[in-house]
């Protein structure tokens, strides 16, 4: 895969609790310089960004409910809109963990629900923090992301422990099939776990080291 195909998977990641203007505004750059898919921020710095990629074709990405997936059904919804509202073209939000793991999936469900209808059309992936999970529970949290209507799955955090793997891609592909897509993110940093992702099913990449990646390609 060459350099320019391989940058369109990747959503341009900075998600630091201590990140200035100054770093996001060069993860801007890098992801404009690079052809990134998208720049994924926390909600405070949409507005920035989004004005900072008008001219380009790079999308801006707000997380949601992040990184604990433990807030209010409503709070989630009124992040999302706001984040909206700021320019996002893309939510990642964090599911109610706790929710699923006491099998409350009518909370799990409304929680995603509350943030797709707050994206007025507008992508939603839901992080499932599968290194928390058991295979069962992955299943259904897929399931359930489905069912409400999000458009992505996505592997993880990056702040619970663990990461991507391409085993849990794996088990989200034959579980979604075609009707949905994959985001794999958490402790990717090099060249060859990108490409074993995508080739386990991942449709885009959430990483800080896109850049480098990229790089090293030569």
């Amino acid at each position: 895969m060459k350099a320019k195909a391989l940058a369109q998977y990747f959503d341009h990641t900075i998600l630091n609790p201590a990140a200035t203007k100054k770093d996001v505004k060069q993860i801007c750059k890098e992801a404009i310089d690079h052809g990134f898919f998208s720049v994924c921020v926390n909600p405070f710095y949409v507005g920035l960004v989004s004005k900072y990629l008008t001219r380009s074709e790079v999308k801006t990405c707000a997380v949601v409910g992040f990184p604990l997936g433990a807030n209010n059904f409503e709070a989630k919804a009124f992040e999302a809109k706001i984040a909206v509202e700021k320019g996002a073209e893309e939510i990642d939000m964090v599911l109610n963990i706790g929710a699923l793991m006491d099998n409350d999936f009518l909370t799990v469900k409304a929680d995603i629900q509350s943030v797709v209808t707050a994206a007025k059309g507008n992508v939603v992936k839901v992080i499932i923090e599968t290194f928390l999970l058991n295979r069962e529970q992955k299943i259904k949290a897929c399931n359930l992301a489905r069912e409400a209507g999000a458009h992505f799955v996505k592997t993880s955090t990056g702040f619970a422990g663990g990461g991507a793997t391409c085993e849990d891609v794996a088990l989200m592909r034959e579980t979604i099939g075609v009707d949905m897509k994959i985001k794999a993110s958490g402790g990717i940093k090099t060249l060859e776990d990108t490409l074993k992702l995508i080739d386990a099913g991942a449709d885009r990449i959430g990483a800080s080291a896109g850049a480098a990646i990229i790089k090293s390609m030569g």
